[in-house]
């Protein structure tokens, strides 16, 4: 698997309905793409999503954050279910995906909790060789771990709830161990950097666009 790209830059994610799309892009820090964007245009609005956070925006957040929760903890169950690993690397990967379900479940109560309606799980089809073999799952797990991670760092300055931003940050900080033990698994460094790396929008466009089948 030598593509640096998560799933191979191939799409992933089909929503239901059109506002889910959409809705997920705005918070992936593509607002004001809308249609352009499936025509190919270029994001030119970064600070656009910071309008969106004062009705709603915090509820619109956690629904963004599920459903990344909920393509994480599909991609774990999968990976695991095809027996690629064992001994210490299946005790440590294992409680990852458990993480992974426990945080669908703490956002979706979360959403409920401020009033609004959480977002469905979306179609997930995953690109061939995605869990072809030990090698293939964990790259892909610590290309995803590193995109949970700044998905969410991307949001706090949004978030208006204190509660919000409370829970936000504790998942955060879950997914950044999540990260570090798929790396050390990989032989790659675990803790790179003294701080946590902030993605522009251009470089979660060029992440997060991909994923969604248009």
């Amino acid at each position: 698997m030598d593509d640096p790209r998560i799933f191979q830059g191939k799409p992933v994610l089909q929503f239901r309905t059109e506002t889910s799309r959409r809705n997920f892009l705005k918070y992936a820090g593509l607002v004001g793409v809308g249609a352009s964007f499936v025509a190919g245009g270029v994001f030119t609005a970064p600070m656009a999503a910071a309008a969106s956070a004062d009705q709603g925006g915090d509820i619109d957040i956690l629904n963004y954050a599920l459903t990344l929760e909920y393509l994480e903890a599909d991609f774990y169950a999968m990976g695991l279910a095809k027996g690629l690993l064992a001994d210490r690397e299946l005790e440590l990967v294992t409680p990852i995906g458990d993480h992974e379900k426990q945080h669908v479940a703490g956002v979706t109560a979360a959403v409920k909790a401020f009033g609004g309606t959480p977002v469905e799980k979306p179609k997930i089809k995953y690109p061939d060789g995605t869990f072809a073999s030990r090698d293939s799952f964990l790259k892909t797990a610590s290309m995803f771990e590193e995109l949970g991670v700044t998905a969410y760092h991307g949001q706090v300055p949004l978030i208006s709830s204190v509660d919000v931003l409370a829970a936000a940050a504790s998942i955060a900080g879950v997914e950044s161990r999540h990260a570090a033990v798929v790396d050390y698994l990989l032989g790659k460094n675990p803790f790179p950097n003294p701080i946590e790396l902030h993605a522009s929008m251009d470089q979660v466009l060029a992440v997060a666009g991909p994923l969604i089948v248009k």
